[in-house]
């Protein structure tokens, strides 16, 4: 069971929030949030990379010389990979990196990595109310209000997608701002901070349930 402060809008604790989140056993955690993170990162890869070969590369129909007698090498095609302009041997080619993992293993994941950042873990009261409309100023000094420094790298968790709350965080440097339902292990473990709203937290239990 974990227990955390309730900050409201102005940065007065106003409560308690306590919540259990089944965890990996300690002796695996590190290897298992490691591959859920590594997994995510590898499948982020395009693969798009694409080289062409000797039979791709355009020209080369006719053979420069004859094959005897000129006393140069023999040769059949100006698009050999020897020559300069000719295909490229063995580069790479648009392939698929995705690597799989279990959806049991993927929750089970996040919410090791999401346990494992409860010092570093901020809970607020729901804040819609209070952006009547987009303005970034009163939202950076409202994340200032509750503990995470302008330098420091701070993901902020909502339950649901609000537009003033959105247009006033998109355009703030080190400010990440995700639904509670696009948790990602890297965004949890890249931050120096994460302030999550209180029904949003709810909903990472009820989302990330065993």
């Amino acid at each position: 069971m974990f227990e955390c402060v309730v900050k409201n809008w102005q940065g007065e604790q106003v409560g308690q929030k306590t919540f259990e989140m089944k965890v990996a056993k300690e002796e695996n955690a590190s290897h298992i949030v490691h591959r859920a993170l590594v997994r995510q990162m590898t499948n982020a890869r395009q693969g798009s990379a694409n080289t062409k070969t000797r039979s791709e590369v355009r020209g080369g129909g006719r053979k420069p010389w004859r094959q005897k007698g000129t006393g140069r090498a023999r040769a059949g095609s100006i698009r050999s990979p020897l020559w300069r302009g000719g295909g490229v041997i063995f580069g790479p080619k648009p392939r698929k990196f995705n690597i799989e993992m279990n959806r049991k293993e993927r929750k089970l994941a996040l919410r090791t990595a999401f346990a494992s950042r409860i010092d570093d873990l901020i809970v607020v009261e729901e804040f819609n109310s209070q952006m009547s409309r987009p303005k970034t100023k009163e939202l950076v000094s409202a994340i200032a209000r509750w503990g995470s420094a302008p330098e420091n790298k701070t993901l902020l968790i909502t339950s649901e997608r609000n537009d003033n709350v959105y247009f006033s965080a998109r355009n703030v440097e080190n400010l990440k701002m995700l639904s509670a339902n696009q948790l990602n292990v890297y965004d949890m473990l890249n931050a120096d901070k994460i302030i999550i709203t209180a029904q949003a937290l709810e909903q990472v239990q009820e989302v990330y349930s065993a």
